[in-house]
């Protein structure tokens, strides 16, 4: 059979295919941790589109959540969790996940972790929506301090082999292999080597995705370049349900600079006292700490909540920023506690010891995403998915603060426990990818224009706030993108821009689909035309067309 629109499928190479027991397709804190807990049994090899350290995790400032401190409980971490996720959280998997934290902080601690500590324990700061300090954290870069050694880990352990710059292209089911029919299953992926510019079939017994969000279906975003959908679009085609995608989650407080990308101010600044203000230049309101007009929780409210509270704000007074002043604090308290932010506020001219921080709301995290059950597994047999990819149910409407690194590590290792208890059979012969039939792309502008056009009417049309009328002319200019998009795929030789750009349409089309399913408002997604929230909260499941 031909791959969608154009090329096919050819016989089998030796010097085209990798054949592995485990094939994890990411490579940040989900991916690293399922590779490492399975390389003393199984033959791993990890596939990531850039370097090992290019995805959301190394950018994670504010820490991990787990029930360590003294008056803490599992029931106050539940708890939390399904106030911030409004009523849609799954309890069973809040739980799962919240008493299995402290397992994985220690998993971590005997890696080599450097977690910041206070007169020899862990010190645990608090974040918005925690009722108590449970953030464990290494200083202000909690995600590169983890990356770091896990990545350390990985390439001294023979038994993991890692691809860089190795792009998913789609996951081979069977579908695939010409008249096998039968069980649905999962037997490998075709990889775009963006280096030697080729698709490599890599067939594995297991298929784990641990690819991160899609941030960068937006214009304005705290995710890196490398968070693009690529999983969740992925398990979709391939016939995964998916759920919840209308919550993604806006941080507050992104620095707001013409020279600063993507820089995050953490939640735990104002979890240690930051406090929201209106910019000076407004007169009398100039200064005015916003934040207690709109929740008695102030800055310590859930994200959604301030995120909204800052748009309101904006727009309300045609403001481009807001300021976030942690000035009140000492010098020396800052450089301890948040070095890099202090550091990189300086490179700018910022000196947050005296003045505030300039920030924006940006889109942050993606709440929903492939269903799976405890163990990480997909309706599709073979196919596991962690980490952000994926609707656990443990988010629900709105995650809570610093409750997706531990999920990355609970789900990892429940994935890899499922797949060293199952003894699966060797996959069949795979057919390889033949772009024979195509040609180079001519006209590249054509997929930067799109990618510009799809990220701005996404921003506008289904950002914080959102209406029937701008998910209409959004799911509109979705379908058009599609036909495009589809024609250049089936035309023109596969890029890495081609692939996240397709990738992105799809992820944006389940965000649209999703928000314009939900008749009310809940958590992170806000309608104007319905702005009270229903009685019951029922999650969005969204079921791929039969292929």
């Amino acid at each position: 059979m031909g791959r969608p629109g154009g090329g096919s499928y050819s016989v089998l190479q030796q010097n085209m295919n990798q054949h592995f027991d485990v094939l994890v397709i990411g490579s940040g804190l989900a991916g690293l941790s399922t590779a490492l807990h399975l390389s003393a049994t199984h033959r791993v090899a990890v596939i990531t589109k850039r370097a090992l350290l290019d995805g959301s995790s190394n950018w994670a400032q504010g820490g991990i959540a787990a029930v360590l401190a003294e008056g803490d409980s599992y029931a106050s971490h539940v708890e939390d969790t399904l106030v911030a996720g409004a009523g849609l959280s799954d309890r069973e998997a809040t739980e799962f996940t919240v008493e299995n934290a402290p397992a994985a902080i220690a998993w971590l601690r005997e890696l080599g972790v450097p977690f910041s500590t206070a007169d020899g324990e862990l010190h645990l700061t608090r974040e918005g929506g925690h009722s108590h300090r449970r953030i464990v954290h290494a200083a202000d870069a909690t995600g590169a301090a983890v990356q770091a050694t896990l990545v350390e880990r990985v390439k001294a352990t023979p038994n993991i082999q890692v691809f860089e710059h190795h792009m998913l292209v789609d996951l081979i089911t069977e579908r695939h292999l010409s008249g096998q029919g039968g069980e649905r299953r999962c037997f490998g992926a075709y990889v775009l080597d963006t280096v030697r510019d080729e698709v490599v079939t890599f067939s594995a017994r297991h298929t784990v995705l641990a690819t991160g969000g899609a941030g960068k279906v937006y214009l304005y975003t705290t995710n890196p370049d490398t968070a693009t959908g690529d999983g969740i679009a992925a398990a979709w085609r391939a016939g995964c349900q998916v759920a919840n995608m209308e919550f993604i989650q806006f941080h507050p407080t992104c620095l707001y600079h013409p020279h600063a990308k993507s820089f995050l101010i953490t939640e735990a600044v104002r979890g240690e006292g930051g406090i929201l203000k209106l910019p000076p230049h407004l007169g009398e309101l100039g200064g005015h700490r916003f934040m207690p007009d709109h929740d008695p929780r102030a800055e310590l409210a859930p994200r959604d909540v301030v995120a909204r509270a800052i748009d309101f704000e904006m727009k309300k007074h045609g403001l481009d920023c807001v300021h976030l002043d942690i000035s009140h604090q000492s010098p020396e308290f800052l450089r301890e506690h948040f070095p890099n932010i202090l550091a990189r506020c300086a490179e700018l001219g910022i000196d947050i010891t005296k003045e505030p921080i300039p920030v924006v709301p940006a889109a942050h995290y993606t709440c929903g995403g492939v269903v799976t059950d405890l163990e990480g597994h997909t309706e599709i047999a073979g196919l596991y998915a962690v980490g952000e990819t994926t609707c656990t149910g443990l988010h629900g409407a709105n995650r809570l603060a610093s409750n997706s690194l531990v999920e990355c590590m609970v789900f990892a290792q429940a994935a890899a426990g499922a797949i060293r208890a199952h003894q699966a059979g060797e996959p069949p012969a795979l057919p390889l990818w033949d772009d024979s039939r195509v040609t180079d792309a001519d006209e590249m502008v054509v997929i930067s224009h799109n990618w510009d056009e799809l990220r701005r009417f996404m921003w506008d049309y289904v950002g914080i706030v959102r209406t029937d009328k701008r998910l209409e002319r959004a799911a509109h200019r979705i379908t058009l993108l599609q036909r495009e998009i589809h024609e250049f795929y089936a035309r023109f030789h596969v890029t890495r821009d081609l692939l996240e750009l397709r990738n992105l349409v799809q992820v944006a089309d389940l965000i649209v689909m999703s928000a314009m399913l939900r008749r009310e408002s809940r958590g992170l997604h806000f309608s104007r035309d319905y702005p009270e929230m229903l009685p019951e909260a029922k999650p969005t499941i969204l079921v791929p067309p039969p292929r």
